[in-house]
């Protein structure tokens, strides 16, 4: 983003995918065709879970929160810029940036979190099979939900008001070294924290499951984790890539086509991950979908 004006900022510039405009078309498809897509898929899960008893366990209540995420995540961005082509304005006022701001780190840093705690809900069930429905009661679900709520959210509103801070200090031309340590110290405790845990709890599930005698057993076991390894693959990999192409290039474009994509491809392909290698989500979503053709049979 680029300010429209250096002495008093009341409107920033949308820089966009792509000046030209004949782009614009198969851009404005192609986004919203991406978007659609994500919320439906999300929204299906959500709607699959929670219309299905069988589903109504600590894991699949993380996955219609980090669902529900998903489509907050992908909306913070994307129906801006497809409003922004439509009407070929490229303007946003000072207010919906910081707003926009904080809502994007709220749901990236939800999203990073709550795969966190879906590595802890692995673990449990796979190093304490017996203690399973015990330690990873209805209540300790909710609360691990509500924290991870509460403290990102106060973790954005710093950020937010960080970026309000500095575009003071850059006004006044003040020193914004204490800013910068401020916002560089929250954004690695905050993505360093959940992906350490996330290493340190497969390394105890790689751990307990080397200990089983049975090969079945530890491939059945095994077995439930791949989805959430390859979600939690996708994330890092993805923002991995968002780094490396803006320290790399050092091009705004560049950057922009890779944040936006962070931004599309892992709530876009999360539903497909979780829908085609897990059978109790796929019969959930059969029953769901057949759902109205049995009620009508019944007198």
């Amino acid at each position: 983003m680029e300010p429209s004006n250096n002495t008093q900022i009341s409107q920033f510039l949308l820089l966009g995918l792509s000046k030209e405009a004949e782009l614009q078309p198969l851009i404005f498809g192609l986004f919203l065709s991406m978007y659609l897509i994500t919320v439906f898929g999300n929204l299906l899960i959500i709607l699959a879970v929670s219309s299905d008893s069988h589903l109504h366990t600590p894991m699949y209540f993380f996955l219609s929160n980090l669902s529900f995420v998903e489509i907050c995540f992908t909306s913070t961005t994307i129906p801006k810029m497809l409003w922004n082509i439509q009407t070929q304005s490229q303007g946003i006022t000072y207010e919906g940036c910081i707003t926009q701001i904080y809502f994007y780190i709220l749901f990236a840093d939800l999203d990073d979190i709550l795969l966190s705690v879906m590595a802890y809900d692995r673990y449990v069930a796979i190093c304490h099979p017996l203690h399973y429905t015990v330690i990873m009661s209805p209540r300790l679900c909710g609360l691990l939900v509500l924290i991870s709520w509460v403290l990102i959210a106060l973790h954005s509103l710093l950020h937010s008001l960080m970026v309000l801070r500095f575009q003071v200090v850059q006004l006044t031309s003040s020193d914004n070294i204490l800013n910068n340590i401020v916002m560089y110290f929250a954004a690695v405790l905050m993505g360093v924290g959940p992906f350490a845990g996330i290493l340190y709890t497969y390394s105890k599930i790689v751990s307990c499951i080397c200990k089983i005698s049975s090969s079945q057993e530890r491939y059945k076991a095994f077995s439930t984790c791949v989805s959430h390894l390859l979600v939690v693959s996708l994330f890092y990999f993805t923002a991995l890539g968002v780094y490396l192409s803006s320290a790399a290039t050092h091009t705004s474009h560049s950057s922009i086509i890779a944040l936006v994509m962070y931004s599309v491809v892992t709530p876009l392909l999360n539903p497909f991950i979780y829908s085609l290698r897990n059978q109790d989500i796929k019969g959930a979503m059969k029953r769901f979908y057949f759902m109205p053709s049995l009620k009508d049979q019944i007198p």
